[in-house]
């Protein structure tokens, strides 16, 4: 079942973050490739030729795309360990709800930050943090958002926690005071070792993300 398993990644991609933690949930040793997404690698090329984007899962030489497909298909496949969906069928269709919500709603809304004109900025800083605050409420108590177990949506959203010191320092968002039990589960998420030992330095995010607005606002 295990065969050959490689990553192609970038490091600081939240998408890829997913993926590597996924994977160490699974306790599934793989080959991780660093791409360079300004000059794809052939193999990049030909594992994902119609999205031509990381993450890429390449097990026993077949590939697949996208991050929660990937995590999904961990799950199936090395189902053997650590289960990150639950079993109950409605309660699995939520989880994949609320992960679908982190890509269309968190990610999109946090990319709106980077917009060059002010005032489109700040838009974007109330709707970023009026998503955090929706997954608040889903949160509600709980220790994470399946329960007392990390799965599914942690996975999805966690990697998020790698920019928090990047939007704070650039953009003035202070994620800890404004949403305060998202910042209290990232940190409890944090002391898993599956999700510490494969998280990005937070400074190291944040000189990356300076750089990248540089080019992104001036383009």
């Amino acid at each position: 079942m295990a065969g050959e398993v490689v990553l192609l990644n970038f490091w600081p991609s939240l998408f890829g973050l997913r993926v590597k933690i996924a994977l160490a949930e699974k306790c599934i040793k793989y080959e991780s490739k660093e791409e360079d997404l300004s000059n794809k690698s052939p193999l990049l090329l030909e594992m994902n030729p119609i999205i031509k984007q990381i993450p890429v899962l390449i097990h026993n030489g077949k590939p697949v795309c996208e991050s929660l497909i990937i995590v999904q298909y961990i799950d199936e496949v090395w189902n053997n360990k650590s289960p990150l969906l639950p079993s109950d069928p409605y309660q699995r269709a939520q989880a994949r709800f609320w992960a679908d919500f982190v890509d269309k709603k968190v990610y999109v809304a946090s990319r709106k930050v980077w917009r060059p004109k002010r005032e489109e900025q700040e838009e974007g800083k109330k709707e970023f943090l009026e998503t955090l605050k929706t997954m608040e409420g889903e949160l509600g108590d709980k220790p994470y958002f399946g329960g007392e177990t990390f799965g599914y949506v942690d996975i999805s959203l966690i990697p998020f926690y790698s920019w928090f010191h990047a939007y704070k320092v650039l953009d003035k968002i202070n994620i800890e005071a404004e949403c305060p039990k998202i910042f209290a589960w990232a940190k409890r998420c944090l002391q898993k070792e599956t999700v510490a030992k494969n998280f990005p330095d937070q400074k190291k995010v944040y000189e990356f993300v300076a750089q990248t607005r540089k080019k992104y606002v001036s383009a």
